[in-house]
């Protein structure tokens, strides 16, 4: 029986851009206009856990090459839908083996804070940015260019901890950083004067990450944020680890976050056999610093 919820998708798909090609040997491979936009649909129920499994079929991969194109995630509790620019990820896909059904898994995860995809053996990356029409509507006019400020270390942890207190966290930032946050950029907020004494083991360890959220009067981290702007990226790797070891049933939003061309070194990084081992590769995401300038500007208007 055909899935009412993708039939939908690619009326509405039909309506907005006119008339849809479907790619042969395929039934999740579609073209918008002559070649204008190639879209790959991947589409699962959420399960109770907040998590969507996908498979990306290596094949199918192999038509998105050198074209303008998408791979569409759709769940069926998400209000819009996913739309991942392939060129984002089209490095990382080249370098990874399928399973043994010619599929790479990827997973979705819905939290309180965004959207998250894990691509198994590779790692945890913010979504965030790539939500809605919008965001196709983009790609397909080039016109429409969005620029992304040059930030540095210390605005991107204003933002981060701005983002928190929008979400209603209690916010951490190190002493020393205080007077560096950029107040031209956001609203100045308050943030926590000391850690929760539970945290007493690796007090000296946390209290350098760059931003912490944690749970409005309660002592539960939620989320760590390492800004590696110039900074090695194993060091902050490090912090989280020692976190994570100390309190393995806490298990907090890990990200590391920089400009984009340091993925590839967080990458080499945070697999590692001693983050293997622990478990935070599985843990811990990447996050751009134009990730972080969207979700800042989607939070205000929130």
């Amino acid at each position: 029986m055909p899935n009412q919820f993708k039939i939908s998708f690619l009326n509405n798909l039909q309506e907005r851009y006119g008339k849809l090609k479907k790619l042969p040997n395929s039934l999740s491979l579609f073209e918008i206009g002559d070649g204008v936009c190639r879209i790959y649909i991947r589409y699962l129920k959420v399960h109770s856990r907040n998590q969507s499994f996908y498979g990306i079929r290596k094949e199918d991969l192999k038509h998105l090459d050198g074209f303008n194109s998408v791979i569409c995630f759709l769940g069926d509790t998400q209000l819009e839908p996913l739309f991942i620019p392939y060129a984002e990820f089209e490095d990382l896909f080249a370098e990874l083996q399928p399973a043994l059904d010619g599929q790479i898994k990827a997973q979705i995860y819905q939290q309180a804070d965004g959207y998250e995809l894990y691509i198994a053996n590779m790692g945890r990356f913010n979504i965030d940015r790539f939500i809605g029409w919008n965001n196709l509507d983009l790609l397909i006019d080039k016109n429409k260019v969005v620029t992304f400020p040059d930030f540095n270390h210390s605005q991107i942890q204003t933002l981060i901890g701005s983002i928190g207190v929008h979400r209603g966290y209690d916010i951490w930032i190190p002493y020393n950083d205080r007077n560096k946050l950029d107040w031209g950029l956001t609203q100045k907020f308050i943030y926590k004067n000391e850690l929760p004494e539970r945290y007493s083991k690796v007090f000296n360890v946390i209290k350098q990450i760059d931003v912490l959220w944690l749970k409005r009067g309660l002592s539960e981290l939620s989320a760590m944020f390492e800004v590696e702007h110039s900074t090695t990226i194993y060091s902050g790797l490090l912090r989280f680890n020692d976190l994570h070891l100390t309190e393995p049933n806490l298990k907090p939003r890990f990200s590391i976050v920089s400009n984009d061309i340091r993925r590839g070194l967080f990458l080499r990084q945070v697999n590692r056999p001693t983050f293997k081992i622990s478990g935070l590769s599985d843990l811990c995401s990447f996050i751009e610093y134009k990730d972080v300038f969207a979700w800042f500007n989607r939070t205000l208007q929130t």
